[in-house]
């Protein structure tokens, strides 16, 4: 429903505890998923990318460290002159090893060569204070520099109980904006960040008749369906 009524064109979900079970159910009308499952018991969260059917994109493999870090990257082809966007989306759990953290930053050197990079997700980094790039634990300083040497965060606001553990980076100062917490979904603890990514986008071209999902009276439809 948020899909339909805002028309988001790209959707990330991170520590949603998929795996193979819910293959039938992750379907969504009018968009591409790329997803990377939780791996074992106690493998934490995965992370999930949905893609307007509309934009043209692939996903994009980095290489042997993809399989430790719960990552995923897209590329998203740019209209003409303007170059191609790559999006991240990471979760990051509390426990995460130095060896797996170390992997996560060699994959966002890889990635930062793009002039358009924009990186979003579940972090679990909350003793780093921003306003003065400070940070009181050792992973938190590493992950601090790593972020410095490439890329600006733009989140000002807590999103989990008074920590920022929510993130969108990037790598060109004035490519993300309008950033605006909206309120938790469903029972998530966590505030649902929303934002544009201020530059042109190819989309495909398409003949196909689709439904003006947009135009209809959802008021109607949850007084029917209750």
């Amino acid at each position: 429903m948020c899909a339909c009524l805002q028309g988001y064109d790209l959707i990330s979900v991170t520590e949603m505890w998929w795996d193979g079970s819910y293959d039938g159910s992750l379907g969504m009308e009018g968009y591409g998923l790329f997803r990377k499952d939780r791996q074992g018991r106690q493998g934490g969260g995965g992370v999930a990318l949905y893609v307007n059917d509309q934009l043209e994109c692939m996903e994009l493999h980095l290489g042997t460290d993809e399989e430790q870090t719960k990552s995923l990257w897209v590329r998203i082809k740019g209209s003409t002159g303007t170059g191609d966007i790559i999006v991240g989306v990471c979760y990051r759990p509390p426990d995460q090893e130095d060896q797996v953290d170390k992997a996560f930053y060699r994959q966002i050197g890889a990635t930062s060569c793009s002039q358009a990079l924009v990186l979003m997700g579940d972090f679990n980094h909350p003793n780093i204070y921003w306003r003065d790039n400070s940070a009181g634990h050792k992973q938190s300083r590493r992950f601090l520099e790593c972020v410095h040497n490439f890329l600006l965060q733009v989140i000002e606001e807590p999103t989990r109980r008074g920590a920022m553990l929510d993130l969108v980076l990037n790598s060109k100062k004035g490519l993300v904006g309008n950033v605006k917490l909206k309120g938790s979904l469903g029972c998530s603890d966590h505030e649902m960040v929303q934002f544009k990514i201020l530059r042109a986008v190819r989309r495909v071209h398409s003949k196909l008749t689709t439904l003006g999902f947009r135009r209809a009276d959802f008021g109607l439809f949850r007084d029917l369906v209750s």
